[in-house]
C-alpha cells in the first residue's frame, strides 16, 4: 500500500478522498432513495381513498406524521382542499418544487467525482512525466527499461482516476435515473389526489 502511495505521488491524496465521496454518498443515496422511503404505501393507498366532501383530517393527520416528499405535497394539498382548485392546484406543484431537491440531495458529488477523479489521475500522470524527464535532462536517457518504468509509474495515477471516476459515473446515471423516476411518479400520485378532491363541476341544464 505504502509503495502504491509512493509511486503515485500526492495526488493520490485527493484520488482517495474522491474515492471515500463516491461510496458515502452512493451508500446514503441507495438508502434515501428506496421506493418503500420515497413512496410509502400507506400515503399511496391514501390517496385512493380521498374524494371530495370526504372528512379529510384522518389524511391530513397521517400526513403530518409520516415523512417524505410525498406527504409534504399531499399535505399541501389537504390543507387547501377547501380553498378554489386553482388555489389547491398551486399549492401542491410548489410543495413538490421545494420537496424535489431532497430526492435529488448529494448526487452533485458524484457527478463532481466523476469528472475530477479522470482529470486527477492525468494530472498525477504530467507530474510524474516532469519528473522523469527532468531525471533524464540530468543523468541522460541511460538504461531503456528504466525509462519504460518510470513512464509506467507515470501512468498509474491515470488507471487509478479511471478506476475512480467510472464506477461514480455509473452510481450517478443510475441514481439520477431513479430520483428522476420517483419524483415522476410523486407527480401522478399529486395529480391524482387534486383530480379526485376536485369538487364535480355542475352540469348545464340543456
Amino acid at each position: 500500500m505504502m509503495d502504491l502511495i509512493a509511486k503515485s505521488g500526492p495526488v493520490i491524496y485527493a484520488l482517495a478522498l474522491c474515492s471515500l465521496i463516491a461510496m458515502v454518498v452512493t451508500i446514503e443515496r441507495l438508502i434515501a432513495l428506496r421506493r418503500s422511503q420515497v413512496l410509502p404505501q400507506q400515503i399511496v393507498d391514501l390517496v385512493e381513498s380521498l374524494g371530495p366532501g370526504k372528512d379529510l383530517s384522518l389524511a391530513l393527520e397521517i400526513c403530518r406524521r409520516s415523512p417524505g416528499v410525498l406527504s409534504v405535497v399531499m399535505r399541501a394539498g389537504l390543507e387547501n382542499a377547501d380553498q378554489k382548485w386553482e388555489v389547491m392546484r398551486d399549492a401542491v406543484i410548489d410543495a413538490g418544487r421545494q420537496g424535489t431537491p431532497a430526492i435529488e440531495r448529494n448526487l452533485f458529488w458524484l457527478q463532481t467525482v466523476a469528472q475530477a477523479s479522470p482529470l486527477l489521475g492525468l494530472l498525477g500522470t504530467v507530474f510524474g512525466m516532469m519528473q522523469m524527464f527532468t531525471s533524464i535532462a540530468l543523468a541522460g536517457l541511460g538504461d531503456p527499461q528504466v525509462l519504460s518504468q518510470g513512464i509506467g509509474q507515470a501512468m498509474l495515477t491515470t488507471a487509478e482516476g479511471l478506476c475512480i471516476g467510472i464506477p461514480a459515473l455509473v452510481a450517478y446515471n443510475y441514481l439520477t435515473s431513479r430520483a428522476d423516476h420517483l419524483i415522476a411518479e410523486i407527480e401522478t400520485h399529486a395529480s391524482r389526489m387534486v383530480a379526485r378532491l376536485r369538487p364535480a363541476e355542475p352540469k348545464e341544464a340543456l
